[in-house]
């Protein structure tokens, strides 16, 4: 999950209403907390698993390699950073919301991970020097940041030259037929499967409701090629329900 922040002269989207900066930041802070203890279970529930096998494949395109300095944003339980350090790199876990970060901490724990570092960091504003990393991801947060241009920046800053940036986020489907029966499931079922595991129907209408507002995938490439990403690439997943962006800092 991410990102705080900004002026109240703009609106940004927080579901389907559009509310000052402050408010997403207070409210998506708010819905991740709620969810944090629940959240890898929900995720195994409303994909019936599938994530994980996305989680495989993006961490396949990264290639982290042993001795890389990665920088796993809006990381909280850990999932893709397990995956990163069991191939050697140094990852840094980073997420807004430290409920997330206990949770991925206690994970880390319990399957006695302790080469992590985990910091709590505002996804637009990050306390890291310029060109530490050499790699940075970020899996299903970004669409949860206030000010997506400023996270983008902030990536681009924080890389080596040779750096290379990796977002698999959720976006829409282009298959016949699928995206209707999957635009069903999520605004019915993925509610009621909130409220039955996580006791929070809320929470999980605003994270379908936040997938249909994240911009389409020519839009958000184009986003992350303004940030200054070069040989920017779109790898769609299901049609298009996910994909994994990518993209070098030369």
């Amino acid at each position: 999950m991410n990102d705080p922040g900004g002026s109240s002269s703009e609106q940004v989207p927080f579901g389907y209403e559009d509310v000052d900066p402050e408010e997403k930041t207070r409210r998506v802070g708010a819905v991740f907390s709620s969810v944090a203890s629940r959240y890898d279970v929900m995720n195994d529930a409303m994909s019936a698993g599938m994530h994980r096998l996305w989680k495989d494949r993006f961490v396949r395109r990264v290639k982290p390699r042993a001795g890389e300095q990665i920088l796993d944003m809006a990381g909280g339980t850990g999932d893709v950073a397990f995956r990163m350090a069991a191939r050697g790199a140094s990852v840094t876990v980073a997420d807004i919301n430290q409920e997330m970060l206990d949770v991925g901490i206690e994970r880390a724990m319990a399957r006695g991970i302790d080469t992590l570092v985990w910091s709590r960091q505002d996804a637009a504003a990050l306390t890291f020097p310029d060109r530490a990393f050499d790699a940075y991801t970020i899996a299903f947060g970004i669409r949860n940041v206030t000010r997506i241009e400023d996270a983008l920046a902030e990536a681009h800053r924080v890389l080596r030259h040779g750096g290379r940036f990796f977002c698999l986020e959720f976006s829409t489907t282009t298959w016949p037929g699928f995206k209707q029966a999957y635009d069903a499931y999520s605004h019915r079922l993925v509610p009621r499967l909130g409220q039955a595991i996580a006791g929070d129907a809320d929470s999980y209408r605003y994270l379908v409701e936040s997938i249909r507002r994240f911009p389409p995938t020519p839009q958000f490439k184009a986003m992350i090629e303004r940030a200054g990403f070069a040989q920017v690439s779109v790898e769609p997943i299901l049609g298009g329900l996910v994909a994994i962006h990518s993209g070098w800092k030369l």
